[in-house]
């Protein structure tokens, strides 16, 4: 029975060992997300492995001979004992995998969906029940939105697991 095993690879070799995977016939896949990349005053965004250093490898232990993926360019190890590697649940890579757009890109935060000017209500924290105006995704996992508050617009900034479209 085939079952989904976690690869270890060396820095930086993980799409060159995902590459090496396939072209041996191995069903192997490495989740990815877009993260925003700020360089000499430019702003872009660049494919990442969500889980660097890591990929996943769908093995059937019995039937294939899966220590030839040790063998494999980029690859380090198979996570696990010292005689067989160990199984991941398979409704952790199918909880990754709902979550998958149409780019093949992993959406691992909703606020990364909204566009400037998008009206967003704040689920928890201080401001919980507030609508306002998206303004702007920064780094770490923080949102800029334009509240009206005592009968002015205020820029705030908060967490973007605390969003939610309006």
């Amino acid at each position: 029975m085939k079952r989904w095993y976690v690869a270890h690879t060396k820095a930086q070799s993980e799409r060159r060992a995902l590459d090496h995977l396939t072209n041996q016939g191995f069903e192997a896949w490495l989740p990815e997300f877009n993260k925003r990349r700020r360089h000499a005053r430019r702003t872009d965004w660049v494919r990442r492995p969500l889980f660097p250093r890591y990929l996943f490898v769908h093995l059937d232990l019995d039937a294939e001979r899966w220590r030839s993926v040790l063998g494999t360019v980029g690859i380090q190890a198979l996570v696990g004992g010292a005689d067989k590697p160990t199984p991941m649940a398979d409704a952790v890579v199918e909880a990754i995998r709902a979550r998958v757009d149409q780019e093949g890109l992993v959406r691992i935060n909703p606020a990364e969906t909204l566009e400037t000017g998008d009206a967003v209500r704040i689920a928890d924290g201080p401001f919980a029940d507030l609508e306002g105006i998206f303004l702007d995704m920064g780094d770490n996992e923080r949102v800029a939105i334009m509240l009206s508050l005592l009968g002015r617009e205020v820029k705030v900034t908060v967490s973007a697991d605390q969003l939610e479209r309006a």
